[in-house]
């Protein structure tokens, strides 16, 4: 009797055992779904045993970085080592000892035109300066002397002496075929920190802004990139690393970036910079128009160079040269377009540039034009690009 009663309460342990568990533990598809439920798509999913390193790997590998980042990289690496930060001192004499003292007077960026160690920048970040230092990617400084000076395009060139130290020449594109919304890079040194990338996009061209010495600069490209105190004189990049602008200043009630910024066009710096380096100012031969951008031009479905203005006492104005115009009723009447130069045929301000590069002040040249539909030719003279700032 006593073991039956021993035996019975062994078997409603075991019963009450095996009960119990059976009321804890959730049904599998029940864990399995609310393990779905649970996790988002982007939480890993994990089961008892250990994460090994090759999951790791393949997780961080889930990171990776996209093409476009990439190739914003690889530009800015490559682009980098062409920018250097500006540093100007002016001296100041003490009222009271007589003492002359070095102060700092502004800071700006710029950037390596060629292998001779000339520096391209804005004139206003030089402007009332006596002293100036270059500092290159490597952080080593140089003291620059001043080359030459062009107020009017707001550029300026510097020099270094590095001798025996590479250096890396900017690659220099073309500002005549840009388009509004491609993308474009800025490098530079805004509020004094150096080697910062910002990225934007061409938002208008054909702007005007006034230059230093209150001549307007002509076709300047704006972009929404920032552009800070301290960006002045640096490079505006297109997406192949090229040189398609010098960034100079912004729109903005405060003082930093509000989204709009101004880049002198590569076409004025490869026309301006070449004579600061060989005669310290600007030595152009001048035809006296002021020509339409390509880019309206080809919306117009123009062949040549239109001349929407010319300057007066010009070559052109004394050849006879007809300047677009507006009637009394408000239509536009087309000025002369300049097909031949010469022997060269000219399709755009490319050819135009190209070819005055060629001659010097003084030279006479046979200009083909159309007029209504007609063709007609004059001999002109080319005058001096110094003389017409006198």
């Amino acid at each position: 009797m006593k073991l039956n009663f021993v035996f019975g309460g062994v078997i409603m342990v075991a019963l009450g055992i095996f009960v119990g568990k059976k009321i804890y533990q959730p049904d599998s598809d029940m864990v399995d779904k609310t393990k779905t439920e649970s996790l988002s798509d982007d939480t890993p999913m994990l089961d008892n045993e250990a994460i090994s390193p090759k999951d790791d790997v393949d997780s961080v590998a889930s990171f990776s970085l996209k093409d476009y980042e990439l190739e914003t990289i690889n530009l800015f690496e490559k682009s980098a080592p062409s920018v250097c930060f500006i540093t100007t001192l002016s001296m100041r004499r003490n009222y009271w000892t007589r003492d002359v003292t070095e102060i700092p007077s502004g800071t700006g960026s710029g950037f390596i035109w060629d292998t001779e160690g000339h520096i391209v920048t804005n004139y206003h970040v030089i402007k009332d300066a006596q002293k100036f230092t270059v500092t290159l990617a490597d952080q080593s400084n140089w003291v620059a002397e001043l080359v030459g000076i062009e107020p009017n395009k707001d550029l300026a060139v510097l020099k270094i002496n590095a001798e025996g130290k590479k250096l890396n020449p900017i690659k220099v594109g073309s500002s005549t075929k840009l388009k509004v919304g491609q993308s474009v890079f800025a490098i530079g040194n805004p509020f004094g920190l150096d080697q910062t990338l910002t990225t934007g996009i061409i938002s208008a061209l054909g702007r005007e802004i006034t230059s230093v010495s209150g001549r307007p600069i002509k076709d300047v490209i704006q972009t929404d990139a920032a552009i800070n105190p301290g960006n002045s004189g640096g490079p505006l990049l297109d997406s192949h690393g090229r040189l398609i602008g010098v960034n100079t200043m912004i729109y903005s009630p405060s003082g930093a970036s509000a989204g709009i910024g101004f880049s002198i066009p590569v076409s004025e710096v490869k026309w301006v910079v070449p004579d600061l380096i060989k005669y310290g100012e600007v030595r152009k031969p001048l035809l006296g128009i002021t020509p339409l951008n390509d880019e309206y031009a080809q919306q117009w479905n123009i062949h040549g160079v239109l001349v929407l203005g010319i300057i007066k006492d010009s070559p052109a104005e004394k050849a006879g040269l007809q300047a677009t115009m507006r009637d009394a009723h408000g239509h536009i009447i087309m000025g002369d377009i300049i097909r031949m130069l010469d022997n060269d045929e000219i399709n755009n301000l490319d050819d135009l540039f190209d070819f005055l590069e060629k001659k010097s002040p003084g030279d006479k040249i046979k200009v083909s034009y159309i007029r209504d539909g007609k063709e007609l030719s004059s001999d002109i003279v080319l005058a001096s690009s110094v003389s017409s700032k006198e």
